[in-house]
């Protein structure tokens, strides 16, 4: 700055003056444009101070009523204009359908005028068939309820939109206390209702019950949630019952359980207590579901994983392996549980290879993304892997069965980290199988020759 006279130049005024520093802005000024700078920077400093407090304000009513906040917002919206498209749909099919009664009760009018002649015939001819009339009449009661010419049709095409929450914060990687808490079974192998004998497959539903795999015992059982007996769902070897099964999934908007009946080389469905044959002629070891409905199933002896529609009579799709039993990328070797993400990518617990591995939608050959580095106990290895599942983050946990231990892999990394077990047999993991999470974030792992459930919860 010039100077004259120990006097500097204003930054304001530009005149030689005495001036007075600012301390937040570092440039000096004569006393009148720094009394003015010093008003200015208060209103600045007050307009902030209002734009604060408005904003807690914000933040305080938020807190107090979530529902108030952008992002319900913009689901409710969502929700509505979803409504509002259904009820268009609705009614059109509404529309279509009152044209179409009419004639359907005409239909039915003539086949009772029908019914009444044969009536009036047979009563002058005093010939009474009462089975013939019974059968008619029940035939045109059964037309009346169930009209086979006019119904409803599910299209597995969407017509609204589905919507779902996307973090980009990623938290910090998840952990476990090391002693588990045995919610089922722990009172040896037997028959009884609190035992166990070989449990492979589990299911978790949303109320925390446990739907589980008893192999030996041919059997389903569920254990509610804290109760310590379990509740037998089927039991036996019968033709018309289990034998060996090995996966189960509950399809709960359809109500009804699925399982990989590995003895009688079929998965079945029961439905209101009646079975189901699903799928025949299969070995399969791993059952899972996909988002739309769609039923995935690995098949042990022809080393592939077919995905299945569900209410469709067909052979399903082959979606990872079916190029024969090997260790190459486009085969498997012995595939026994599986999952299915938010892609529709399937992860394969490829046994006898010792290795997980991804098959992405449509591919033509999987990618290892755990183990892979022969059989073995080293952070790289798997031996006899189990279990599998997939988290939002993309960390794949495996029950690593011969090792006994639960392995993280996070998808490209060359070694895995243990989550729990790998102390040995004994009092820890024997032989892990089946793997689930509760909504709390707790570990379930089936401790199968232990005969066994423990739980791991989750260390905030």
């Amino acid at each position: 700055m010039a100077r004259a006279n120990n006097k500097i130049q204003c930054f304001t005024c530009n005149k030689e003056k005495i001036t007075y520093p600012c301390k937040g802005c570092l440039k000096e000024f004569c006393l009148m444009d720094f009394m003015e700078h010093q008003r200015i920077l208060n209103d600045e400093l007050n307009y902030i101070i209002n734009e604060y407090n408005e904003f807690k304000q914000r933040i305080n009513g938020q807190k107090q009523n979530p529902q108030n906040d952008l992002l319900i917002k913009q689901i409710d919206e969502w929700e509505t204009n979803s409504i509002e498209i259904i009820k268009h749909k609705a009614q059109e099919c509404r529309k279509i359908a009152m044209g179409y009664l009419p004639t359907f009760f005409d239909d039915i009018e003539n086949k009772f005028t029908d019914l009444s002649e044969q009536i009036k015939q047979i009563r002058k001819e005093n010939e009474i068939n009462l089975n013939c009339l019974r059968n008619q009449l029940r035939e045109i009661v059964q037309e009346l309820n169930n009209p086979s010419k006019i119904s409803t049709k599910n299209d597995s095409q969407s017509f609204a939109n589905e919507i779902s929450i996307i973090s980009s914060k990623k938290p910090k990687f998840k952990k476990w206390k090391q002693n588990g808490i045995t919610v089922v079974g722990g009172n040896g192998k037997g028959q009884e209702l609190n035992q166990l004998n070989y449990p492979y497959g589990i299911f978790l539903d949303k109320k925390t019950n446990i739907f589980l795999v008893g192999y030996e015992n041919h059997r389903i059982a569920l254990w509610k949630y804290n109760l310590k007996e379990g509740q037998i769902i089927k039991v036996g070897n019968r033709i018309d019952q289990l034998s060996h099964p090995t996966d189960v999934i509950v399809d709960q908007q359809n109500h009804s359980i699925i399982i990989a009946d590995y003895g009688n080389r079929r998965v079945v469905r029961w439905w209101n207590q009646n079975p189901q044959i699903l799928i025949e002629n299969i070995h399969c070891l791993g059952l899972t579901m996909d988002k739309y409905g769609f039923l995935y199933v690995s098949d042990c002896e022809k080393n592939e994983v077919r995905r299945w529609k569900m209410g469709e009579n067909n052979e399903g799709i082959i979606v990872a392996g079916g190029n024969g039993k090997g260790d190459q990328l486009n085969q498997l070797n012995r595939p026994t549980y599986i999952f299915v993400d938010e892609e529709q990518s399937v992860y394969v617990s490829d046994r006898n290879n010792h290795r997980v591995m991804k098959w992405k939608k449509d591919a033509k050959e999987g990618r290892i993304v755990a183990g892979g580095n022969h059989n073995g106990k080293n952070l790289n290895q798997l031996s006899s892997p189990q279990g599998v599942i997939v988290d939002d983050l993309g960390q794949i946990y495996v029950a690593d069965g011969v090792n006994h231990r639960v392995m993280r892999w996070c998808e490209g990394k060359e070694e895995g980290e243990i989550i729990v077990g790998g102390n040995g047999e004994g009092n820890q993991l024997n032989g892990p199988s089946g793997l689930s999470f509760d909504d709390e974030g707790n570990l379930y792992v089936v401790n199968c020759w232990n005969h066994r459930v423990e739980k791991f919860e989750i260390i905030l």
